[in-house]
């Protein structure tokens, strides 16, 4: 039997991280489903979920926290019941950088009982000025019951001073 194992890796970002990951668990038969991983303010950031032989959990662990220069955590997960009955979309958002901007959001998609499945941001220039604009995406599910206008017009109403381009689109399921 296998178990789906999600982990957690921090360190230095240098070359040759992700392939010491990736021997390290082919080494104990696991099998790389997912990943995330950046390079975040000069340190590699991942979160990568692995199957692997439960025989094999406990000697993953041990050559995974091995590893050099690697922060690793890991944990077992069940796979989630399936979520099909639910309306999945795609949240685009553009606008002015502020403090709380993140909070804001989800505190809407909370309200209207929405469940964030991926969430991507970066900030840059703003082109033509001397700003900087904050870019957000996510993929979200909800109930099919969800009024979009409703959200999307609270999303837009963030601030008055912060102009806010906001699509929020139907994604296939």
């Amino acid at each position: 039997m296998s178990v789906s194992l999600v982990l957690t890796v921090i360190g230095n970002d240098r070359r040759g991280l992700v392939e010491q990951l990736a021997t390290a668990i082919s080494r104990h038969q696991g099998n790389w489903l997912e990943s995330s991983m950046a390079n975040l303010c000069g340190k590699f950031a991942g979160i990568v979920c692995v199957s692997v032989p439960e025989a094999e959990l406990a000697a993953l662990t041990e050559t995974l926290a091995a590893l050099p220069g690697l922060r690793i955590t890991s944990e077992a997960s069940g796979m989630p019941a399936s979520q099909s009955v639910n309306r999945r979309l795609k949240l685009s958002l553009v606008g002015h950088d502020r403090i709380g901007i993140v909070r804001e959001v989800s505190q809407i998609l909370a309200r209207h009982a929405i469940n964030v499945e991926d969430l991507s941001t970066h900030t840059a220039s703003a082109p033509m000025s001397a700003g900087i604009l904050f870019h957000a995406t996510a993929e979200l599910t909800a109930s099919p019951t969800l009024d979009v206008s409703d959200l999307t017009r609270e999303l837009e109403g963030l601030s008055d001073d912060l102009m806010v381009d906001i699509t929020l689109d139907e994604a296939a399921p």
